[in-house]
């Protein structure tokens, strides 16, 4: 095939351009170049600004593919863009989204596509954008010559991931069970969730390419594996050797705390979350995630050391702040309960 890969530097899309390499496709990437990431040696790159327009029209022009895989299209206006630049010029459009596009809380659990509704209101801008985007794609406005798939990962992680842990603390999360530091989770931990590792994940986009099954449908893609979000840093301990402290804050509490950084997990991630994988299985028989939380932690923190990485001082105080704010609230009402 030939691939066209708009993005093809973040976690999930450098991981499909490294499996379409190795596996002999005639693979471009467009991106702004900005990231520094080496690719294949046999992979093509293609440099620009996909928000103007023109330019990236007029670039694509000389262009045909067979499959072109948009992993930064983030609202209906990027959308448009791709699909009006590749009209004609693709034989396939394969969309990133996400499962921050549906509505909470769900209908069922596990979840499945035709149970469930996208949202509706921008309280949560990041999934409302990307579910009026998926409304866009499959509507009819959309020409039949370039049949659309969309597939919605969640919490996906792997090599060149900047989402791990619940303040996104990445290397920190590694720093602090190391220094015997505590880590923040929100709730009780226990809500469930599947963490996905972008190599499994890959395989949905590879499988769904010039495949007319998945043609002009949306689906979901993630590890079907049941974990708790507390598992996440219990697996960091397992894989160091070394068993973390973990203190619990409302949710609501961390949004107030930082809003830029914690309102993801009011918003998304304090509601359970298992998906039924059965709808791109059935379509999609490459996509059989295999790779355990443990084995894709065990991955990062070798990444993490081998290419040295370092502790962001911003998050590591915060996370420390919230700590101490945990333990005053716990003399608080520990001193409260013992007064007469």
């Amino acid at each position: 095939m030939k691939v066209l890969v708009l993005g093809g530097t973040g976690v999930i899309s450098r991981e499909i351009v490294e499996q379409l390499s190795l596996a002999n496709h005639d693979v471009t990437v467009f991106n702004r170049g900005k990231r520094g990431v080496e690719l294949p040696s046999n992979v093509a790159q293609l440099e620009g600004d996909r928000h103007d327009t023109q330019a990236f029209s007029d670039m694509m022009k000389g262009h045909n593919f067979d499959v072109v895989m948009d992993m930064i299209c983030y609202n209906v206006e990027d959308a448009k863009t791709t699909v009006n630049t590749f009209r004609g010029r693709a034989k396939h459009l394969i969309v990133c989204s996400t499962v921050a596009a549906y509505q909470r809380p769900f209908r069922q659990l596990p979840i499945r596509e035709e149970n469930e509704e996208l949202l509706h209101h921008p309280t949560f801008p990041y999934g409302y954008y990307k579910a009026e985007m998926e409304r866009y794609l499959l509507s009819s406005l959309v020409p039949d010559e370039l049949p659309v798939t969309i597939i919605r990962p969640s919490l996906t992680y792997g090599i060149g991931c900047a989402n791990v842990g619940v303040l996104r603390q990445n290397f920190g999360i590694v720093d602090r069970i190391r220094k015997g530091k505590s880590l923040v989770m929100f709730g009780d931990g226990t809500t469930p969730w599947n963490f996905t590792f972008a190599k499994d994940l890959a395989k949905a986009f590879i499988g769904s390419a010039m495949n007319p099954k998945t043609y002009r449908k949306a689906y979901h893609a993630t590890n079907s594996n049941l974990h708790y979000w507390e598992d996440l840093y219990l697996e960091f301990g397992r894989v160091l050797g070394i068993e973390p402290n973990i203190v619990h804050l409302p949710t609501a509490i961390l949004k107030a705390a930082n809003p830029e950084l914690c309102s993801h997990l009011d918003d998304e991630k304090k509601f359970p979350s298992i998906f039924d994988n059965s709808n791109i299985q059935n379509d999609v028989p490459l996509f059989r995630p295999q790779i355990t939380l443990y084995d894709g932690i065990k991955t990062l923190v070798e990444w993490y050391e081998r290419d040295n990485h370092v502790v962001d001082s911003f998050k590591d105080r915060l996370e420390d702040q919230l700590v101490e704010l945990y333990r005053d609230s716990i003399q608080m009402i520990s001193a409260t309960s013992e007064t007469p």
